[in-house]
């Protein structure tokens, strides 16, 4: 008897992809809109590669006030600018926090994205805005904040820092993990899941082995949009519940931060959803061997790659310490969403960040309730 049932929506937008090639692909779209007017997004430090992404483009404003989980204040100061300069396209070149302040413009103005990243955050391929406000990161879904295109360039992630490279990379494996079984997780996202975090596998080892393999980059590139097109559809489970939390409360770092608690969140659920583990065991390059447990295998695979990739592994490095645990745990058991494999509750949250604050070897635990 059948038994697939689902719903699933592809967003619409406009992937343009080819190293080298930025310049070239952001005026063409800024044509194919017939835009006038463009506002660029980038921070300090990322002037000089949005000034090579924008060779040919002629902004009538540069805007450089970015920060990380894109502050109401921020957003605020960039929509005024904008409507003040008559903005008719945005182009942000950089992150994830570049890509979230122009989504927060759009959201209020309509004016269209050009979204040009040079991390592997993701934020490009969705329709999910996030700001934050009295140390709150509140997140939601609205079509006016998807990019309506997507220029990836390799050669604009070259200068991205090993680590830091390391960092995006595993959010967007993240975004694959958390896309299994998130809220609305269907086959067609899981499988784009599944994809993206074998891409993403292959990558982060060859960025580290050659930071500048280009190959390798373009495959991060490849893999964070698969990522990103299914967390989109997907939508957000415990994983991302867990460190918005820590990046609207205690401003802890986003990509490190992501790294950090994946491989525990990992562990917590993957005995409860075997068959997916089996499936992500093997994305991440470990075949299981007959009778092998599945949440057993997916953990090692992804502790090895951690491991191969030096990632960061403490909260405690990003500034998290044991006294915030009770209102990190009282946040995140009200935002966690009630389809994720296990339930969530003080006890087993508290234990799960106490392990990610300490840097406890992540393993999966045995679970009483499911």
């Amino acid at each position: 008897m059948a038994s697939m049932l689902f719903e699933h929506t592809t967003l619409g937008q406009r992937v343009l992809f080819g190293t080298g090639k930025a310049a070239e692909h952001v005026a063409a779209e800024i044509a194919r809109l017939s835009a006038t007017r463009p506002m660029v997004i980038a921070a300090e430090p990322e002037r000089a590669l949005a000034e090579a992404a924008t060779t040919g483009t002629t902004p009538v404003l540069w805007w450089d006030d970015v920060v990380q989980h894109v502050p109401v204040e921020v957003a605020d100061r960039a929509r005024a600018a904008a409507t003040e300069h008559s903005v008719d396209a945005i182009v942000c070149v950089g992150g994830g926090s570049t890509t979230g302040l122009a989504k927060a413009v759009a959201l209020t103005t309509g004016i269209p994205v050009i979204a040009v990243p040079t991390t592997y955050a993701g934020s490009e391929a969705t329709n999910v805005w996030g700001m934050t406000e009295d140390r709150t990161k509140t997140t939601g879904v609205d079509e006016k904040v998807l990019p309506v295109s997507v220029v990836y360039d390799a050669q604009l992630s070259r200068t991205l820092p090993v680590g830091l490279s390391v960092a995006s990379g595993l959010n967007g494996l993240a975004h694959c993990i958390d896309s299994l079984w998130a809220p609305k997780a269907d086959p067609i996202n899981q499988a784009m899941a599944l994809e993206g975090a074998r891409a993403l596998n292959l990558a982060l080892r060859g960025i580290v082995a050659d930071p500048d393999d280009l190959t390798a980059r373009e495959q991060a590139l490849y893999g964070c949009y698969l990522a990103a097109v299914a967390f989109a559809s997907a939508g957000s489970g415990l994983h991302h519940k867990i460190c918005h939390v820590l990046g609207g409360t205690f401003d802890l770092p986003h990509a490190q931060t992501h790294a950090t608690v994946l491989p525990y969140v990992l562990a917590f659920n993957a005995p409860a959803v075997p068959e997916l583990a089996a499936r992500l065991a093997t994305a991440l390059g470990q075949n299981l061997a007959e009778g092998q447990d599945a949440a057993v295998g997916a953990v090692y695979a992804l502790n090895v790659l951690r491991e191969a990739v030096d990632a960061p592994t403490r909260l405690s490095d990003y500034g998290f310490t044991a006294d915030g645990l009770p209102e990190a745990v009282e946040r995140i058991v009200k935002a966690a969403p009630a389809s994720n494999p296990v339930a969530v509750t003080v006890e087993n949250i508290t234990g799960l960040l106490t392990e990610a604050l300490t840097g406890a070897t992540p393993s999966p635990a045995v679970l009483t309730t499911v």
